[in-house]
């Protein structure tokens, strides 16, 4: 690998969370603390998927217990999850790039599984190959995704809506909040849109919007 490439691909590693955690660490901040090479799009607020997909109820959520893993089968993932904090600047901290087949889960928030949004975010890419959510951008409305939590038991969350953020229409509130009241929801998040070279950043982010339809003990 030349010295230029060398250089591109560091900048791809060290870009491809930085807007998720500048995101998360704003929304977290203002809410006083209370609480890609695939995108499909990108812009304000892109919906991805079939529309009218028929999806099932939502199931009663369950008692709060830490997740261990987590599965999307349509799109091939099978990770650990990893608990993470904030760091210095305030922003919520991701798995480390050295870690690229890890999902974080931001543990001062939601449990998957307990009301709320449950927040999951992992790396798009690094400077040398796909990461845990290169694949994301790719999943659709009524796919499964299941949360492996530290007791044994599974809570199975059914996707409902696949969106595009960028960076000027960025809504916290759509990202960040619960869809309905005493809903058990999950959001899993990567960057997405296009990569820019010359600062290192992709343009926008790829969330994924779930919610518990089903759990086995």
């Amino acid at each position: 690998m030349s010295a230029a490439e060398r250089s591109a691909g560091t900048g791809r590693l060290l870009g491809s969370l930085t807007w998720v955690v500048l995101l998360l660490g704003l929304w977290l901040w203002g809410r006083g603390m209370t609480d890609g090479a695939s995108a499909p799009a990108s812009g304000d607020v892109a919906a991805v998927g079939p529309q009218g997909t028929p999806l099932p109820p939502p199931h009663d959520p369950l008692a709060p217990v830490r997740p261990d893993r987590v599965e999307i089968p349509a799109i091939g993932v099978r990770a650990p999850v990893v608990p993470r904090g904030l760091d210095a600047s305030g922003a919520v901290d991701p798995p480390p790039y050295a870690m690229p087949d890890t999902v974080g889960w931001y543990d001062r928030g939601t449990q998957p599984g307990a009301p709320g949004a449950a927040l999951l975010v992992g790396h798009v890419d690094t400077a040398t190959e796909p990461a845990v959510f290169y694949s994301l951008s790719t999943a659709r409305p009524g796919q499964k995704i299941r949360v492996t939590r530290a007791d044994g038991s599974v809570a199975e969350f059914t996707i409902d809506d696949i969106q595009v953020f960028g960076r000027d229409g960025f809504d916290p509130h759509k990202v960040y909040g619960p869809r309905e009241d005493g809903r058990a929801e999950l959001r899993l998040i990567t960057c997405g849109g296009t990569f820019d070279r010359a600062t290192g950043t992709y343009d926008a982010n790829v969330v994924v919007s779930a919610y518990l339809t089903a759990a086995s003990p």
